[in-house]
């Protein structure tokens, strides 16, 4: 039987784990909304229309999928390390080039971030559900919701950043900066106890693909992990380029105005852990849903800028808790097994990222209208809100 000094060394070492964990997901937030506040300055630079501008995201979450995929295999036969740190050197490799060229090497880039982006967030995902039970951070909800709002954060920086350093001639010193913050995380964690490789005899081998096919439970979550991630990516990928077409005031806030919904997505994070001690997740799911969609109408039919930017807080703080409550929900269901199912949940959830906003993009340029296009996302938070009326 281990002696208290054990315990207590471990818990340590576990909370450190998971504070290190968190603070990997703030240039994370950074890499997976960058396209967002970057596309108008990329549209000019390189001369897109919009379809060319949503393939962009197909590439970048497309990459991610292979990287959800290769993180599978690693966290199945060699446990959280090596998927971890893999991931953070991807990333550092694939921001340091991103805007020195072409368009061609911004794709390359754009895929290499991306593939990175794939192994660390089902993996810090993962990792945090399952470790943060006994270091003092309440439920598996409102852990991963800790986690999340250090993504969203970073995703609030990233705007910020990209405004700041465009106006200021500095945008390759501000990737450069993510890029060095990333191998400085990745030399810290290299020794940190992650949990060793385990294997779930429940959903593991030939078999899995039959057992989820039969059971609802699991096509429920591929629904949601489907269309809430690419909604979230359409909405906040898309809302700087659709601000800057409704006028000059627009034009001016556009690389500026996905902060707004990221602001208010990390907001609500923040406020998540102490929100959902006090309603139920399935309430919370259900008023998110609602309220995500009647804050997207309002930035479609806005007469107003201002009104415009109320609609993207309002979705912003609707879907706070939605994602870690999801993915809290599967880690509590299938437990162990979810490193298995894990990585297929999160293929789906870059596979909706990929296409959503793709056919928004697809949509803007063979209908002439990006209003019209922005329709996709908020017909996908609608059948969310059903989805979540079904599962409860």
């Amino acid at each position: 039987m281990p002696s208290p000094q054990a315990e207590l060394s471990a818990a340590s070492s576990q909370r450190r784990l998971v504070f290190t964990g968190q603070l990997a997901f703030l240039p994370t937030g950074v890499l997976t909304t960058l396209l967002g506040p970057m596309l108008p300055i990329l549209i000019a630079h390189w001369t897109m229309n919009d379809t060319q501008a949503g393939n962009l995201f197909l590439v970048q979450f497309l990459a991610m999928l292979g990287g959800v995929q290769l993180s599978g295999v690693l966290l199945t036969r060699w446990g959280f390390r090596p998927a971890f740190l893999l991931g953070l050197l991807l990333m550092a490799c694939g921001v340091t080039s991103f805007y020195m060229g072409s368009l061609p090497l911004g794709l390359v880039s754009v895929a290499t971030y991306g593939l990175g982006l794939g192994l660390i967030i089902p993996t810090d995902n993962l990792l945090i559900a399952e470790v943060s039970t006994g270091t003092g951070l309440g439920s598996r909800a409102g852990a991963v919701s800790l986690l999340n709002f250090c993504w969203g954060v970073g995703a609030v920086f990233c705007s910020l950043m990209v405004a700041w350093t465009e106006a200021h001639k500095l945008l390759p010193v501000f990737f450069g900066s993510v890029a060095l913050a990333l191998l400085l995380l990745a030399f810290a964690m290299r020794n940190l106890p992650f949990p060793a490789a385990e294997t779930s005899t429940e959903w593991a081998g030939s078999s899995s693909f039959w057992e989820m096919a039969k059971s609802p439970t699991i096509w429920l979550f591929a629904a949601v992990f489907f269309l809430y991630p690419g909604t979230e990516t359409a909405v906040g990928g898309w809302i700087g380029s659709y601000v800057s077409r409704l006028g000059p005031r627009g034009a001016a806030l556009a690389s500026m105005m996905p902060a707004f919904f990221w602001s208010a997505l990390t907001l609500g994070r923040a406020l998540g852990t102490a929100f959902l001690r006090h309603f139920s997740e399935d309430r919370v799911l259900r008023t998110g849903y609602a309220a995500g969609a009647a804050g997207i109408g309002l930035m479609l039919w806005a007469p107003t800028l201002e009104a415009v930017i109320s609609g993207a807080l309002i979705t912003g703080l609707s879907f706070a808790t939605l994602y870690p409550i999801t993915v809290a929900r599967l880690s509590q269901r299938f437990g162990v097994a979810a490193r298995s199912i894990g990585p297929v949940m999160f293929s789906l959830a870059a596979v909706g990222p990929a296409v959503i906003p793709w056919m928004v993009g697809v949509i803007s340029h063979a209908t002439g209208s990006l209003r019209a296009a922005l329709l996709l996302p908020l017909g996908a938070t609608v059948a969310l809100f059903f989805i979540s009326l079904v599962e409860s």
